[in-house]
């Protein structure tokens, strides 16, 4: 049974609804088994990081009373003792082992280039031109064709087996300023932090596989091991997924005008089309359980 569960967002923006719905069903299923909840901001890409956005995480999670046991408990705590700067060293160790390991090539595609190239014409050739890893301005893509189905267990559907899709085998593990991608840095930071049991938005399944396919070449990782739940996301009337840019789902925005936390959780779940409406993170992961439980056994 997983022991240790974590909530991760980016301060790129202002927190949305659906980043609540999986803090909600993060928390509400850390608390049924017994795991404990680590609160990870990931802020490696500092492009796009703001003070504003990284302080709303702590204002939202207050705000709606959704717990964490381990991390920073407010901005000055996380800048000075849980930033992902603090852990390059972990990060050049990972890479370093990669690049001896030879699972990897330099690569000066940009994502424009990668998808712009058309497969009949064999695509990026970086690959062939066997660019020595150290060049300035190159990615590090990750070389290992996909041979077998990646497998792991997800907690809603049991055993999954999936293909890793075509066009994201060769994915990013360095960028070209010398910091580690998203893929890597999350795989590097659950098995530091001891995360066995990952929460994330059916969007991110291409995520769990890469970083499946990843962590099984690399020493430091026990991320193999991990559990994972990947749940529906929430949508707007016309049946987008909500994005940071959009800011009239932000809580920031909702707070602004006034609204409480009862409504907040009202919304999410009448967005879900849930049956009974809730008024509370754990109301809302109670609601969220039996809807899921209920359509699973349906469809048996």
């Amino acid at each position: 049974m997983a022991s240790k569960t974590r909530i991760a967002p980016t301060p790129s923006g202002f927190l949305h609804l659906g980043n609540i719905l999986s803090f909600a069903i993060t928390a509400g299923l850390a608390r049924d088994i017994g795991a404990s909840i680590l609160l990870r901001i990931d802020d490696l890409d500092r492009s796009r990081m703001r003070l504003e956005y990284l302080q709303d995480i702590f204002n939202t999670l207050d705000f709606l009373g959704i717990p964490w046991d381990t991390g920073p408990r407010d901005t000055a705590d996380f800048l000075e003792n849980w930033t992902q700067t603090k852990r390059l060293d972990i990060y050049k160790l990972g890479l370093q082992e990669l690049a001896n390991s030879g699972l990897v090539y330099a690569c000066r595609c940009s994502r424009k280039d990668i998808s712009s190239q058309m497969p009949e014409d064999g695509g990026c050739k970086c690959r062939d031109k066997k660019i020595p890893l150290e060049s300035p301005g190159v990615n590090w893509r990750w070389l290992p064709e996909m041979g077998q189905p990646i497998s792991y267990h997800d907690f809603l559907v049991g055993p999954v087996t999936s293909p890793i899709a075509q066009e994201i085998q060769h994915f990013v593990v360095r960028k070209k300023d010398g910091m580690p991608s998203y893929q890597l840095a999350s795989v590097l930071d659950d098995h530091h932090f001891g995360v066995d049991l990952i929460v994330r938005g059916a969007d991110l399944h291409n995520s769990t596989l890469m970083q499946l396919h990843l962590s099984q070449s690399m020493q430091q990782s026990n991320f193999p091991q991990a559990h994972f739940l990947h749940h529906d996301l929430l949508r707007d009337s016309l049946g987008n997924k909500l994005s940071k840019s959009a800011g009239a789902t932000s809580v920031h925005f909702l707070r602004q005008r006034g609204m409480s936390p009862a409504y907040i959780f009202e919304l999410i779940s009448s967005m879900l089309d849930l049956q009974k409406k809730a008024n509370s993170w754990q109301s809302l992961y109670t609601a969220w359980k039996t809807e899921n439980i209920r359509s699973r056994s349906q469809k048996k």
